[in-house]
């Protein structure tokens, strides 16, 4: 639970990078849900920017070295734009002898420009797929708890979605989140159970 509560985007790997757990602010980078990174290997999602630094971390890991490892990553953010940071690996285990797991922060520097032609999607409507069924649920008067339930998140996790289109949004409760997803055209109109627009433009 504490681990889901954690702002900062916080991953367990094993000592091959196959991500084990994801807490949601991970999963938000990648536009999807904690529970579809398990099995993905790290480094495909964030790509080094160095590939000698991920050899001479592969290589201080089969040693049992238990230092704390940073690579410079690039990936492209679920609004489509290139972004740019630091993945800080910490080996973990209960025991010297034992095979350390890696716990991997992400830290954020910087957005670069589209990506491959990718046009910009800066405005406030831009949400990513998991972010559109929360607010169609919410809409539909879904508590967090059937909410969770419904996208394969944790009760912590859609708060924690709830959180950040609420600063985005300037929304001060529930209410007017769904208020404003109307008005955005995140949600479309006059369809009940409510559904993201872009659903109900694929029907």
């Amino acid at each position: 639970m504490l681990f889901d509560r954690v702002a900062v985007p916080v991953a367990v790997c094993d000592v091959y990078g196959s991500v084990q757990a994801a807490n949601p602010a991970m999963a938000a980078e990648c536009g999807t849900t904690p529970g579809r990174l398990r099995g993905q290997d790290v480094l495909d999602l964030f790509r080094p920017q160095e590939s000698e630094q991920v050899e001479r971390i592969a290589q201080a890991l089969r040693l049992r070295h238990r230092s704390r490892y940073q690579v410079s990553v690039r990936w492209r953010a679920p609004n489509g734009r290139e972004r740019h940071g630091e993945l800080t690996a910490d080996p973990v285990s209960d025991t010297v002898e034992e095979t350390p797991a890696l716990l991997v922060m992400l830290r954020v520097r910087g957005e670069g420009g589209p990506h491959d032609g990718t046009p910009r999607e800066d405005s406030p409507a831009h949400v990513t797929p998991i972010e559109a069924r929360i607010l169609a649920l919410l809409a539909g008067g879904a508590t967090t708890a059937h909410t969770a339930r419904e996208t394969g998140l944790t009760p912590d996790g859609v708060t924690y979605h709830l959180r950040r289109l609420s600063s985005r949004w300037n929304a001060s409760n529930r209410t007017e989140l769904v208020a404003r997803a109307y008005a955005l055209g995140v949600l479309a109109p006059g369809v009940w159970p409510p559904e993201p627009a872009s659903a109900a433009t694929s029907d």
